[in-house]
């Protein structure tokens, strides 16, 4: 595995990429320390970028013009090296295109570019999807990262809040063996305020997708990240019970409802992109001032 990583930041703020997967590794503020969870062993990633799905297929399989094709869970992206393509003290820019490897799990040509900026005080996480080839592309992307939680050692997890920017009603998924599930559960937010306790996620992710929100902030009255992002429709937020992170998830896509097995094309929440189109979408975070 490449170990090739680049280390940025100005302001007060300092994040790591890493080659594989474009991924985030770390992002530090200056006086606190490390907000991002560093890879333990109750889930041994960071940050990953999810492409070309959002989610599992059933069965991991992909159907398009009569074949089919074995995809897994969240897609390849966040597993192969992208190409460095820019380098700054407070930036970098990387890039991932179709091969013939990627071509035998997914059959589209794509182009994926994600660019991390440290501007402000916040870090900008640019996604851009565009379509080379001379027919439609179809694809989900979506965020992963892992904050601490708690973000700072020694503070209660129960003393930590999502508060949305809009009030959040509408009833939440839930994953039945890794696929969207038919029923639909009361919101847990109370107007726009979620308390946050390991016990929501007894039952795996908490899903929005009839999202009103486009950003939030996490943490507690000490300490808390502004989140928000554009171009994303949905909103997962998971942890692994008994581990030390929350992740905040944007996504453009889900996993396939129970039931749906057909092809690619007809999957509930992908994009499309005309041949020489492209779609971008955006995440941001920072710390919230005090």
């Amino acid at each position: 595995m490449s170990n090739v990583e680049w280390r940025f930041g100005t302001g007060g703020l300092s994040a790591c990429v890493r080659q594989r997967g474009a991924e985030l590794s770390s992002l530090r503020l200056e006086g606190t320390g490390e907000l991002l969870w560093q890879a333990g062993p109750q889930w041994p990633r960071h940050a990953p970028n999810l492409f070309p799905i959002v989610g599992k297929l059933a069965g991991d399989r992909l159907h398009h013009d009569g074949r089919s094709y074995t995809l897994t869970q969240h897609g390849f992206a966040r597993d192969l090296d992208f190409e460095w393509i820019e380098r700054y003290p407070e930036a970098c820019r990387l890039r991932l295109i179709a091969d013939v490897h990627t071509r035998e799990r997914y059959p589209f040509d794509f182009t994926l570019e994600i660019a991390y900026t440290i501007t402000d005080g916040a870090l900008t996480i640019d996604y851009l999807v565009a379509n080379p080839s001379s027919r439609p592309l179809f694809a989900s992307i979506g965020a992963h990262p892992a904050f601490n939680w708690p973000l700072s050692p020694g503070t209660p997890k129960t003393d930590h809040q999502i508060l949305f920017d809009q009030p959040e009603p509408a009833p939440v998924r839930r994953l039945k063996a890794g696929l969207l599930s038919g029923e639909r559960e009361p919101s847990p937010v109370e107007g726009r305020v979620l308390p946050l306790d390991e016990n929501l996620f007894e039952r795996d992710a908490l899903i929005f997708d009839a999202l009103a929100s486009t950003s939030l902030s996490y943490g507690t009255a000490d300490l808390a990240l502004s989140v928000s992002w554009e171009g994303f429709e949905q909103l997962g937020l998971w942890m692994r019970p008994g581990a030390d992170y929350l992740c905040i998830e944007p996504w453009h896509g889900m996993a396939s409802p129970e039931g749906f097995d057909g092809p690619f094309t007809e999957k509930p929440g992908l994009f499309s992109l005309k041949p020489g189109e492209e779609r971008s979408f955006r995440m941001k975070i920072g710390p919230m001032a005090q």
